[in-house]
């Protein structure tokens, strides 16, 4: 496993690899963060927070600067690459007013099996269709990250499978959840539908009894 030291922004989020995260930089420590970062075309860490350093980050990179404020404030595109776990925090780095950290990357096994990969894509499908979601999934393009933050999953959840680093120990994890969730969504649906013919004037056939 390799290592670096990077620059580290605590967040209360989960960042996948590969996602794209739009932020706002106001505070003062970022935004000579990302002066740093745009100077030196550095990567640094987002590290998930909750209730207290989690132990576990994505390194990002900056893919984009939307725009600038005469403040100094940021609106940027980062992108989402290597989960890593936090060897040792410095807060702040030395001569800096950000914190940083040694880290350590996490090995990653992209690849699942066929039977995983249909199972899941089956899944992702219904579970999407389901929360209205319009967007057309293209398989090719879509991995166990890529639709992660759109299923429902818990916080915790979400940082249980940033953990996993086998794509199909990943699709396995999203499967159950599947399982779990859509007969819930389903009976929910059933649910309004009946609420919904409530109140309503009804045409009903009389018995013969």
């Amino acid at each position: 496993m390799s290592t670096a030291y990077l620059p580290l922004f605590p967040l209360k989020l989960v960042v996948f690899p590969g996602e794209n995260l739009n932020l706002h930089i106001f505070e003062p420590r970022y935004r000579q963060l990302l002066a740093d970062v745009e100077e030196g075309k550095l990567a640094f860490g987002i590290c998930t927070y909750l209730n207290q350093l989690t132990g576990l980050g994505t390194e990002v990179v900056l893919d984009k600067i939307y725009k600038r404020y005469p403040d100094g404030r940021l609106d940027i595109k980062t992108r989402g690459k290597r989960v890593f776990r936090i060897l040792s925090f410095d807060n702040p780095m030395e001569g800096k007013l950000y914190a940083g950290g040694n880290v350590q990357y996490l090995e990653n096994s992209p690849v699942a099996s066929a039977v995983q990969n249909h199972e899941f894509l089956f899944y992702l499908k219904e579970m999407l269709y389901l929360l209205h979601f319009s967007e057309e999934i293209k398989p090719e393009l879509t991995n166990s990250f890529t639709y992660a933050h759109k299923v429902g999953l818990k916080f915790e959840e979400e940082l249980e499978l940033l953990q996993i680093t086998e794509e199909g120990e990943r699709m396995d994890y999203l499967i159950n959840h599947f399982k779990r969730v859509i007969p819930v969504i389903k009976n929910i649906e059933r649910a309004k539908e009946i609420i919904k013919q409530n109140g309503h004037f009804k045409n009903l056939d009389p018995l013969d009894f």
